[in-house]
């Protein structure tokens, strides 16, 4: 009886051990930005960059990755986002188009992309850099 009892609890920890084991194998989707910033550095007030911008990024994860908003701040406008599911190991773009006033200033804006991991729901791309006058 003992010996049974034994073989069971043996048999049900392998059991767990094993599904644990798998569920961390399992990723999910997961956004993942080619860059995580575009950093203009130091730009002139008279060559001011374009203002468009083309966000990519993959699924890396191993299953169908669904955005579900993207959002800008700062008079960052989001033009255009993948609506239908990312299957892994695709690549997509997200693009974004923003304005700077020709005057000195600090450049950092954000896009936001929120999406179907639980783990981590949320993937954030910087924009940054500084406006200068030419000396």
């Amino acid at each position: 009886m003992i010996r049974a009892f034994l073989s069971m609890a043996a048999l049900l920890t392998i059991m767990v051990f094993t599904t644990a084991a798998e569920e961390n194998e399992r990723k999910g989707p997961v956004l993942t930005f080619e860059q995580d910033r575009q950093d203009y550095g130091t730009v002139y007030v008279d060559d001011l960059p374009d203002g468009n911008l083309v966000i990519k990024f993959t699924n890396t994860g191993d299953e169908p990755l669904v955005i579900n908003n993207v959002r800008a701040c700062c008079g960052t406008r989001v033009r255009d986002w993948p609506r239908e599911p990312v299957m892994p190991g695709e690549e997509e773009t997200i693009e974004v188009s923003f304005r700077l006033a020709p005057r000195p200033q600090r450049i950092s804006r954000s896009v936001t992309v929120n999406y179907n991991n639980e783990e981590r729901p949320t993937q954030r791309f910087r924009i940054v850099g500084q406006v200068v006058e030419r000396e």
